[in-house]
């Protein structure tokens, strides 16, 4: 598309790779120049920690309020308990609303270290669906809400088309979902004046109904904005790494393991993650990315420094680089190694080696740490383990024991 923008959040939008589509892109950038335009992301509390796939939709939310806009962080206290059958293969396991609660408690310390909160115009506000939902009246909602849907479009939607195509269940629970996403739209609309719905290229079609649903009820414009599913160059999906998801709470993931999944970024998406998981100018971001050799790996370094500041502070990045070089470059044992502690009692008959390997996420499941093993990629204090069989004692956890996956991924193993 050729579009030439006005406002600076749509041109940043634009020129740092944030966008997918827009419902009107001339109207929205007119929107940006008359005042304030107040933007919500939504997040269901399906885990008690935000990871990394997430981490593109709080910067479009950090450039929002950076560029004059208001974010609104909607936490889906409401509809977590229905579920997202959005390019789902099956239904999503339904949670308490205690579970919820927790979830939602542990997602919050993420939004802090991204976001201005509090009471100015330009500050953002932080609510929950459930507040609206919890107290809607069935027969009512359908009378005055349900009336707005139809059937056949929302059938139509590639996230539920794809599923029935499969022919997989899709319950009535979750039919109901994208009427309930249009209606925190609606909500929010009239609460709090918000303009813009953004997410996920996967929420198109609950974005749209969205901004249907409140020019139906209210006669209002509003708008959609969606972002692209970000996977790696190599085709992975962004916030899985070999051990798991890439959280962003540090009780679930460590400083230095946020450091070193940045560091072991592909070549090919340095120049673009740049861009959107930094602040650095769009021509930095180009000219990193572009470098070659040995070179990028300095890329690498800032890329890592750069996004885990912005999380966890410039003493942490600072720590898990330092730590990084000690381990690569001397051959040490950083202080800021993720740590496994192993009791005793659990080294009465030996602790196995495959067994320590998943415990210290450097293999994701047992036959994952056979097959490191046996392709030559684990190390224990810096010697190859052949042996698959090999048993840990309390003699040989004396002094910490430093174990290695490939090249680049390292824990520490203590007694104690």
């Amino acid at each position: 598309m050729t579009y030439h923008p006005k406002s600076e959040f749509i041109a940043v939008m634009m020129s740092r790779g944030f966008l997918a589509d827009c419902t009107d892109y001339q109207a929205l950038d007119a929107a940006f120049l008359t005042g304030i335009v107040p933007a919500y992301i939504g997040y269901d509390a399906t885990a008690a920690s935000l990871h990394v796939g997430h981490l593109m939709n709080i910067m479009v939310l950090r450039w929002l309020q950076k560029c004059g806009g208001k974010p609104i962080t909607l936490m889906g206290g409401g509809t977590t308990k229905v579920g997202d059958p959005s390019f789902k293969a099956e239904e999503r396991p339904l949670l308490t609303p205690a579970k919820i609660d927790e979830n939602i408690a542990g997602m919050q310390k993420v939004f802090a270290r991204y976001l201005s909160y509090g009471a100015g115009p330009n500050d953002a506000i932080m609510l929950n669906n459930a507040e609206w939902l919890d107290r809607l009246n069935y027969l009512e909602f359908l009378r005055d809400i349900g009336r707005h849907f139809s059937v056949n479009r929302m059938l139509s939607f590639e996230s539920v088309k794809s599923r029935m195509d499969r022919e997989q269940s899709l319950s009535f629970l979750e039919f109901n979902y994208m009427i309930l996403q249009a209606y925190d739209f609606l909500e929010l609309h009239r609460r709090h004046g918000c303009l813009l719905q953004m997410g996920g290229s996967d929420q198109w079609g609950n974005i749209i109904n969205g901004v249907d649903l409140t020019r139906r009820v209210m006669d209002h414009e509003v708008y959609g904005l969606t972002t692209p599913l970000l996977a790696t160059s190599d085709g992975r999906k962004m916030g899985k790494s070999l051990s798991g998801a890439v959280w962003l709470n540090p009780d679930m993931l460590s400083a230095y393991e946020f450091w070193q999944f940045w560091r072991n970024t592909t070549d090919a998406d340095v120049g673009r993650f740049l861009k959107i998981f930094t602040e650095l100018p769009v021509s930095e971001c180009d000219r990193l990315g572009a470098l070659g050799g040995s070179e990028i790996n300095a890329a690498k370094i800032r890329l890592a420094n750069e996004v885990t500041t912005l999380l966890h502070g410039g003493d942490a990045a600072l720590a898990a680089e330092t730590t990084a070089r000690e381990v690569f470059e001397h051959g040490g044992i950083g202080d800021d190694l993720p740590t496994v502690h192993i009791t005793p009692s659990e080294l009465s008959e030996g602790l196995g080696i495959v067994q320590l390997l998943v415990r210290a996420g450097l293999a994701a499941s047992g036959k994952d740490a056979k097959r490191l093993i046996a392709e030559g990629g684990a190390r224990m204090n810096d010697d190859l383990v052949t042996d698959p069989g090999l048993r840990i004692g309390a003699g040989d956890l004396s002094e910490p024991v430093k174990l290695t996956a490939g090249k680049k991924r390292h824990a520490l193993v203590v007694l104690g």
